[in-house]
């Protein structure tokens, strides 16, 4: 790797893997199973990402008494069946390749739990892709140690990068509030699970409609982050590369909306 390249922190679910119905059938299944009324299919969607626990008490109305075992059934059939159902996103496997070919850092921080991220990397392939693959703890619903939330899972991604300076890809606000808290921009994937205008709302620096055009926005991010440290610009304490490609683009995503 050179001083000038961007690492970069992938979120999982909706960015990298599409689960194919494998995340909402399972929540479906403990839903039924607990004698709960199972959400229109957009509400399951809107699911996948946030944290599994909070989903299930916000959106689908899990009483307290029944997180536990809903997490429980959820987890089974996801093991057994969902993680079968999912698929890799276009464009992927040869976007990670060409990263790791030319020695560009690059990490997975997701709110899945770390061990069944580890999980469905492996089942498509791609674990060795990562040099570090940051989740939540296992017990979510618990009290368990470990990184909390979308900030803290970024925050232990960075701290194994070894660096302040990186760029989230993430499908979610989710992503762009944790990347903000460590001071990172986030570039949205318009491929994933946000509703309309989601993204742009939240704040990322850029929405993608496809890995050639993220491929080209991560590699602006090289050329700006170069000019950056050539100026002094880029140093401990200022703004990300990202930030800087931000200013220059002037809001205008690679997709050509604003």
């Amino acid at each position: 790797m050179t001083h000038t390249t961007v690492p970069v922190i992938f979120d999982l679910d909706g960015t990298l893997v599409d689960p194919a119905g494998g995340i909402s059938d399972g929540i479906a299944a403990a839903l039924t199973e607990l004698g709960i009324a199972v959400p229109g299919q957009a509400r399951l969607d809107a699911m996948i990402g946030p944290k599994l626990s909070h989903s299930l008490v916000d959106i689908a109305g899990v009483p307290a008494e029944q997180l536990e075992e809903a997490i429980r059934i959820y987890r089974a059939h996801y093991l057994s069946t969902g993680i079968a159902q999912s698929r890799l996103y276009p464009g992927i496997r040869a976007l990670l390749d060409s990263f790791v070919d030319a020695g560009r850092p690059i990490a997975v921080a997701t709110q899945k739990p770390e061990h069944l991220a580890r999980i469905v990397l492996a089942h498509h392939g791609i674990d060795t892709c990562f040099g570090f693959i940051r989740g939540s703890a296992a017990d979510e619903a618990g009290a368990a140690t470990g990184p909390s939330g979308k900030a803290g899972i970024v925050a232990a991604a960075l701290a194994d990068l070894g660096t302040q300076h990186a760029v989230m890809v993430g499908d979610r606000a989710q992503d762009v509030a944790g990347a903000a808290a460590n001071g990172l921009d986030c570039i949205g994937v318009a491929w994933g699970f946000a509703l309309d205008g989601e993204l742009r709302e939240a704040g990322a620096v850029e929405i993608v409609h496809s890995t050639a055009a993220l491929h080209d926005a991560i590699g602006r991010l090289d050329t700006v982050r170069a000019g950056a440290l050539a100026a002094g610009a880029l140093t401990a304490g200022a703004r990300t590369a990202s930030a800087l490609m931000a200013d220059d683009v002037k809001g205008v995503c690679t997709d050509g909306h604003v």
